[in-house]
């Protein structure tokens, strides 16, 4: 109902709009470029999303695209910045044409995947960033057709702007009308209000402690990526920058630099996928902050310990409310472990192309390197249409307790009860790290509510550990693996009293795509032993 009312405004309004008849300012895309991509579409071939779309000279969007992802990214535009690698009168013609296309084919009627809020949102930032290419060498017929569906799309994300999908989205949608006010012609009132608009989003979003609500480690690089463009774009047209842009653009750094591993990725949690270092590099070449990472984020609710060249970060939250559970992982208690610039351990990560099977399976708690009980994860997500991949059950309450020992020991504990309606356990997890970052000692234990016993039955866990493909491992005996990094350094994962086991695995978040690892998996009865001890150790 609310997009059909949207889109009868626009029809009854459309004659009445001025198009402006220029662009003020092309904001910079800090987004790394891929001269392949570029030569690809020059001759007709769209590589998008792990596919490849053959046009035969045709328009890519009267064809039958391969994936949802392709149409995503196809429709998105944000392909448009590999075109910059090739700034000939043939590239542009060719980007220009595509845009063309896309406004004949689609640019009238606001339905289909499009007209998602969020592809709109991305599709203003990149055809206004890349103008430049797009426009170099076209005619005033085409100008005009440009401005005019820019105009068209600008003002139906103003209508569906306060529907938009929480989190992520919503706030994609704010810096893109925040962006178009100022790079478009436009009154002061207007970017008075769009920069409104995003201050309220940015004080609803970024959490005290710097993370971005959604909890996933991403969202604030992704973000970030735009709004740096926007905050200069302010600056260099003399506009008064939005009261909450900078100081929220300073607080979202030291969240960024918490997730950081030292060669150069994020952390794989709540949606989470690899990380180009360049476009990580070109967003932190602009931290004003400095300073060392937090050791914990009250707001994000997770933990961070580090000793020596080992860190370790552990999740131990939950999502803030149920619509922002949509990308969320059943990965509570899960850690990822790397040594100086090699990752040991690692959770699955999101794919960056797959479709929703791999999506739904890197959400289950046995893609994370925590323990699953009864093959059954901590949180399950609607399947539903109309609610949409939301939490329907689970987790509900993480507590936490940080401590230091006098010998130097960092160690955090923490138990969740998304066990506790359907086995009537809690899940309890101890990591500990030592003064000099060589020795990580685990434990992981189930037990009942206060005053009650264990349930009876057979109740089985797995404790995962899983490795990142660059490490390799071999097994010392059946409580031990050895772990072996590609320059020779090695660690020794043991679980005494356990049988230790490898198993293949699957990593969805690899850049390349999903591909195969290994994983350790130590397997035990809470009849027999209601808790187990592990080991990593430096050698």
């Amino acid at each position: 109902m609310l997009r059909r009312t949207a889109l009868a405004r626009l029809r009854l309004t459309r004659h009445t709009v001025r198009v402006p008849e220029r662009l003020i300012v092309a904001p910079t895309d800090l987004r790394s470029i891929d001269p392949f991509v570029a030569a690809e579409i020059i001759n007709g071939r769209i590589p998008l999303a792990g596919r490849v779309l053959e046009t035969n000279g045709r328009s890519p969007f009267v064809l039958e695209l391969p994936s949802q992802m392709f149409a995503t990214r196809l429709h998105s535009f944000g392909w448009l910045r590999h075109m910059r690698a090739d700034k000939t009168d043939q590239a542009c013609a060719q980007a220009r044409a595509i845009v063309n296309e896309w406004i004949s084919v689609h640019g009238r009627r606001p339905t289909g995947i499009a007209w998602e809020a969020d592809i709109v949102a991305q599709r203003i930032i990149a055809w206004l960033s890349h103008s430049p290419v797009v426009l170099q060498g076209t005619d005033s017929g085409f100008y005009r057709r440009f401005m005019k569906s820019l105009t068209h799309q600008v003002r139906y994300l103003r209508h569906v702007a306060a529907t938009a999908s929480d989190g992520e989205v919503r706030f994609r949608v704010r810096i893109a009308l925040a962006v178009a006010s100022v790079a478009m012609p436009a009154r002061l009132s207007t970017v008075r209000r769009a920069g409104q608009a995003l201050d309220r989003e940015i004080d609803r979003q970024i959490q005290p402690d710097g993370s971005h609500i959604s909890r996933n480690p991403r969202a604030a690089l992704e973000l970030l990526l735009d709004l740096l463009p926007l905050r200069q774009t302010y600056v260099n047209l003399g506009h008064d920058v939005p009261a909450r842009l900078i100081a929220g653009i300073d607080r979202m750094y030291p969240a960024l630099r918490f997730f950081r591993h030292q060669d150069g990725d994020l952390a794989l949690f709540n949606g989470a996928t690899s990380t180009l270092a360049n476009e990580l590099m070109s967003v932190l070449r602009y931290d004003e902050t400095a300073g060392q990472p937090f050791k914990a984020l009250p707001q994000g609710r997770y933990q961070r310990l580090s000793a020596g060249q080992t860190l370790l970060i552990v999740d131990t939250g939950l999502p803030v409310s149920n619509d922002l559970s949509r990308t969320a992982h059943a990965g509570c208690l899960a850690f990822e472990m790397s040594s100086g610039k090699h990752r040991i351990v690692i959770n699955a990560g999101s794919p960056k192309f797959a479709g929703g099977r791999y999506v739904q399976m890197a959400r289950a708690t046995a893609a994370h390197s925590t323990v699953t009980l009864n093959d059954t994860s901590s949180m399950s997500f609607s399947r539903s249409d109309l609610l949409g991949p939301v939490a329907v059950s689970g987790l509900r309450k993480v507590d936490v307790e940080r401590m230091e020992t006098e010998d130097g020991r960092d160690c955090v504990k923490a138990s969740h009860d998304g066990y506790l309606q359907a086995f009537g356990v809690h899940h309890e997890r101890e990591l500990t790290l030592n003064a000099t970052g060589t020795i990580v000692t685990g434990r992981d234990r189930f037990y009942p509510p206060a005053g009650k016993n264990m349930a009876a039955g057979e109740n089985r866990a797995s404790a995962r550990f899983h490795i990142h493909p660059s490490i390799a491992m071999m097994q010392s005996d059946s409580e031990s693996v050895m772990l072996k990094a590609p320059d020779g350094e090695t660690w020794v994962f043991s679980s005494p009293g356990n049988e230790v086991l490898l198993a293949e695995d699957v990593f969805f978040a690899d850049a390349s795509g999903v591909r195969s690892s290994e994983q350790i998996e130590v397997v035990f009865s809470l009849s027999e032993k209601p808790e187990i001890r592990w080991f990593l150790s430096r050698r």
